[in-house]
């Protein structure tokens, strides 16, 4: 059973590194609200025709938890997106992989703040560096720009984004009692509303322009692929080992994200990108080996 929760969420990190490349391949070709809109549109259309007799049963049990699941489908899904899209104009692809990588250390940290999840001194450790590894890509491995706190706002914007998706991923762990399917096609009919205002916003401010041959292309990529089925492999992975450990598989996504965004987009990867990844991974590293050595040390 655990080694299907490793696959699922493998496969998942790499959905969500192609979505840092993806949002890069969108710029110029749709808007980024109306991307985050068409995707969750097609989401919620097909997971919606294919379960509707599952929703219309589940429909009781989601009616009296739609305030939880509205404000995780805003925070996770509507939220993270936009926030997401709109960083990827201002920063690169491996940059927001890199970024990233700090969803584990907020999922932990939310877990102690929600559940009073115990953490040692080597999970603090790992917290540090994994935030060390934020602050240096951000700061594009300048002290004199981090001392000045000249930062790139779309590395900003990424930031907030990921604190958005680590609290909707401490959530899932009392998520209402719903089957994941059912779920998460719930979260994304609730998503599309969601989205409708920023959209609205998007239009009065530079216009509804529709995505070109290329923008339908990546959308429909992040409707099947980081939307739809990496959603559908983190809540079951999550549902599987706990929000704490699928939380640290996220961190496979900056070395997907910086991988494919020197493949696919030529990116280039500079000293600071492999001093953030090394802090990052470095964290998440010590972390997981000292949960190994508790686990380890509480077997009879």
């Amino acid at each position: 059973m655990l080694q299907n929760a490793y696959v699922l969420l493998v496969f998942t990190t790499v959905c969500w590194a192609g979505n840092a490349v993806a949002g890069q391949l969108a710029v110029g070709e749709v808007a980024p609200l109306t991307l985050v809109f068409l995707r969750w549109f097609l989401v919620a259309a097909g997971m919606g025709w294919l379960l509707r007799h599952e929703l219309r049963r589940s429909w009781p049990v989601a009616r009296n938890h739609l305030g939880t699941l509205a404000v995780m489908a805003v925070v996770g899904f509507t939220g993270f997106n936009a926030l997401f899209y709109v960083a990827s104009v201002r920063t690169s692809g491996i940059n927001i992989g890199i970024i990233q990588g700090s969803i584990p250390m907020i999922v932990l940290a939310g877990s102690v703040i929600a559940y009073r999840t115990r953490i040692g001194a080597a999970q603090i450790v790992g917290v540090g560096l994994t935030l060390s590894g934020v602050v240096t890509v951000a700061a594009r491995g300048s002290l004199e720009r981090l001392l000045g706190l000249e930062f790139n706002p779309g590395d900003l914007i990424m930031l907030f984004a990921c604190l958005l998706y680590g609290g909707y991923t401490v959530a899932l762990k009392s998520r209402p009692g719903l089957p994941a399917l059912v779920f998460f096609t719930w979260l994304a009919l609730l998503a599309v509303l969601a989205t409708l205002p920023l959209l609205a916003f998007e239009a009065a401010t530079s216009g509804l322009v529709w995505p070109s041959a290329r923008g339908w292309a990546v959308t429909f990529y992040v409707a099947i692929f980081p939307s739809c089925l990496a959603q559908i492999s983190f809540i079951r992975g999550v549902e599987l080992i706990g929000p704490e450990r699928a939380g640290i598989f996220v961190n496979l996504v900056p070395i997907f994200a910086a991988l494919l965004s020197v493949v696919i987009l030529q990116q280039s990867f500079e000293q600071h990108h492999a001093a953030a990844l090394a802090l990052v991974l470095g964290g998440i590293a010590v972390a997981e080996r000292h949960k190994t050595h508790d686990a380890q040390a509480k077997r009879p």
